[in-house]
Formats: structure tokens, sequence, C-alpha cells
């Protein structure tokens, strides 16, 4: 973990962000029609086990399973008639596809939707149910960014960015106003980090309200280009990236890359055992079912790399951010079906 970076609500105001409290509570309420306010959930037994207390925002209750319905779903209702009208356009793994071809059917209107091919069945099964038409692209971000670019060339959709977006940015943040309203004695909020458009959100609203408030990321070891952005300065992006938590593979954008340097105080950067781990302990102690991405903030708070830093001693009521819930469980039921 580095040093702690800059915080303070006034410094998430008044340094030209892409979105403020003011765009996030304006979000809170466009919304509101069309996602739910997710429960916040906690286990006496995993507390024991961390030596905090634990506050888990289970996102994997959300529609389409996961926060990007409400960045999604607010960059889309904030069209206009006439830039909705030829539909939208994203690339995405997974969660955020599926969060904008659900949002566009609520709208009403066409959702153009690349996605690499090795993004899990699971997600791509989301994206057909919602409606969303498909578009396959390889591997690299290059090459989703590339196709998504000749399909909003050809159709004139509107592009819903994943993270590098006012509106996303401003979407997700609302998932830190519920937190802090239901829990505001809440010290620390350790939040996934990717692109960086929900930690971006978290971080403006929740020190708008506490200025005091610690922000952690956690990043999966196999894509720690946030971890070594920080520690540079700049933006990193890696030459691949390789790990079991693929809603975490982007790098930062141009938006969410200030709010990351100066209001994210560490990142705390695990292995894909500790993520799978963190998985075992919600299904067997909390009782919900975590993807890779949505375990890896329980991972950051059981983490030694946390337990030997500062934080830690300053930490005692910790949210954590429970990103999603869509992993894809063919294999175990599989291996019952077989008993």
């Amino acid at each position: 973990m580095g040093s702690r970076g800059g915080s303070g609500g006034d410094g998430a105001e008044s340094h030209g962000y892409a979105a403020d409290i003011h765009s996030i509570r304006e979000a809170q309420a466009r919304i509101a029609p069309y996602v739910h306010k997710t429960p916040v959930l906690s286990s006496t037994s995993i507390d024991a086990i961390v030596g905090k207390q634990l506050f888990f925002k289970c996102e994997c209750f959300q529609k389409a399973g996961a926060f990007k319905i409400r960045g999604a779903s607010n960059s889309i209702f904030a069209l206009d008639d006439d830039e909705a009208s030829k539909g939208v356009v994203t690339h995405s793994s997974g969660n955020h596809a599926a969060a904008v071809a659900l949002a566009a059917k609520l709208r009403g209107i066409p959702a153009y939707i690349v996605i690499p091919r090795n993004a899990p069945a699971c997600k791509v099964d989301n994206v057909k149910r919602y409606g969303g038409h498909i578009i396959w692209s390889d591997v690299s971000i290059e090459s989703r960014e590339s196709v998504a670019k000749r399909v909003q060339e050809e159709t004139g959709a509107i592009l819903v960015h994943p993270f590098n977006n006012k509106n996303t940015i401003s979407g997700q943040g609302t998932v830190s106003l519920e937190l802090l309203e239901e829990v505001p004695e809440i010290d620390t909020i350790i939040v996934p980090i990717s692109g960086g458009g929900l930690i971006s959100g978290v971080a403006l609203a929740a020190k708008a309200i506490n200025p005091s408030i610690r922000i952690l990321a956690a990043e999966p070891k196999g894509a720690d280009d946030s971890a070594q952005s920080k520690a540079a300065g700049k933006i990193i992006t890696l030459p691949s990236t390789n790990t079991i938590a693929d809603g975490l593979r982007a790098f930062l954008g141009d938006l969410t890359w200030p709010v990351v340097r100066d209001l994210v105080d560490d990142i705390i950067v695990v292995d894909d055992n500790a993520i799978v781990d963190a998985m075992k302990m919600c299904y067997e102690m909390l009782k919900v079912a975590v993807e890779p991405s949505g375990a890896i903030g329980l991972a950051a708070a059981l983490s030694d790399e946390f337990k030997q830093s500062s934080a830690w001693h300053e930490s005692s009521k910790i949210g954590i951010i429970v990103s999603g819930g869509n992993v894809d469980l063919c294999v175990l039921w599989e291996s019952l079906y077989k008993r």
C-alpha cells in the first residue's frame, strides 16, 4: 500500500472532476424508478475473523446482478429523445453490457453490445435476456473499442462508456449515498477498482459527505495497473491481464484517473487465491452468491497488506462494496448432477 493520498470534501468538488456530489444526487433522483436500493448485510462471524466491523453493500442483489445498472440507467435516461432515438452502444466483458441492455429496454430503445469472446457465459446470457444486440470482438480493449466505434458510425447510436463518462460515474456514486445514509458511522470504504467508474463515484460522494472517510481500492495482482499508476503518478496500462476477476481487467480513463490519484487513499493488491477464499466465505457465512470481482473487497480486508498498514489501525467500521453476483456456476451444478 502506498502513502495516503489527498482527501477532503472541498477537494472532491473543487478540482474539476468529471462528477460531483450534485451530479450524483441528481443521478439518484433520475434512476430511482429503475434500480433497487440494495441491502447492507453484516456477519458477526466474518467480523470476528477480520477483527473489524464490516458492512457489505450487496450490489449482487441489484437489477442485472451488479452495480452497473446505476451508471447505465443514469446515462441512458439522461439522453433527450432525439439522442436516444437511434439507440445506444457499449463495449463490456459482461456486467455493464447487461446493464446497458436492460436500461435501454426500460427506455424502449435498441442497445448494441460489443462483447469480447472470452466473456463469461452467464453474463452473455444476461445481455440476451434483456434484448441486447450482441456484436463480438477480440479480447483486447483495442478491439472492443474499435468494434464499438464502427457500430456507432453505422447506427448513429450514442456510446455509453463503461466507466469514463460523467453520467456513468455519477450513477455509480449513488452506491455511496445509500451506504452512508444507512450506516453513517462508516470510516472506511473498500471498493473494487478496474476502469475506475465505481470507485470514482463512491469517493466523490463519500468525501463530500464525510471529508475524513478513507477510500481504499481492491485490485487483483494479475491486473494491478491502478496500483502501478498510483505509484508512478500517471496512468499505467498493462500489455495483458491475468486474473479470475473478469470484471477488473480494464484500465483507468482520463476522467477516472484524477479521482483515483487524488481521492483514493490506498490500493490493496490481492492474488486470485485470496479472492476465491473470500468468495467461499461469502457463500458459507454471508450466504450470498458473489462473483470474483464482488469478493475482492473482503479479500482486501482479510489481507496481510491491509493488516500491516496504518489504515488498519485507523479503521473500525468498514464498508465493503460487493459489486456483483454474476458468477458462472455450471461446474458446480454439473458436479452435483454427477453425484
